[in-house]
């Protein structure tokens, strides 16, 4: 820690040597970090060169009374790696990820099923409707979410569930079954 504030001095004092220690001492560590985010070995080298040339750059911000020299580079690099990610991915969901994008291509399941039916009504009202309009009516997610008056994201949720739940439902009857058979036997 005692020689790290001599070359902190030195590097504030803009001495090549100094930073070249921090460098060499630092870099490896700071270096995993950045990939462990990024998880691109080329694009991490890039954010390391940006920091540590950040570092030079702004050596004079550094205060060994706020923290450590080791602290202060991490959290550099860190914010440097997610403004990278932030501009690299669209991270909102903007357009319908929904399965059809084709109404005829939907599959076609019988809605005068009556086993389907009984199912269905032992569902939520709000979860029924989300099942009947994206597998009867054949409506994308878009088009339902804004029947149903709710968010994109929340429809979506309602149809995972409703789904969940089917199926539950189903598996406890073949366990029935399952059992009715063996008893049978």
């Amino acid at each position: 820690m005692e020689s790290d504030l001599i070359h902190i001095k030195q590097l504030q004092n803009k001495n090549q040597d100094g930073f070249s220690e921090l460098y060499d001492k630092y870099s490896g560590a700071i270096y995993m970090v950045i990939l462990k985010m990024i998880r691109n070995e080329v694009v991490a080298q890039e954010l390391l060169q940006d920091t540590f040339m950040t570092v030079w750059n702004k050596s004079h911000q550094y205060n060994s009374d706020k923290g450590r020299f080791y602290t202060w580079v991490y959290r550099i690099a860190r914010n440097k790696t997610l403004n990278h990610i932030r501009k690299e991915k669209n991270l909102i969901q903007t357009e319908d990820l929904g399965v059809y994008t084709n109404k005829e291509e939907s599959v076609t399941i019988d809605p005068e099923n009556p086993e389907l039916q009984g199912r269905i009504k032992q569902l939520q009202p709000h979860h029924q409707k989300a099942i009947e309009l994206v597998y009867f009516s054949g409506l994308t997610h878009r088009e339902a979410h804004k029947e149903l008056d709710v968010p994109l994201g929340t429809f979506k949720s309602y149809v995972q569930q409703a789904l969940r739940e089917l199926r539950n439902l189903y598996k406890s009857s073949m366990v029935l079954l399952f059992l009715l058979l063996k008893m049978m036997q």
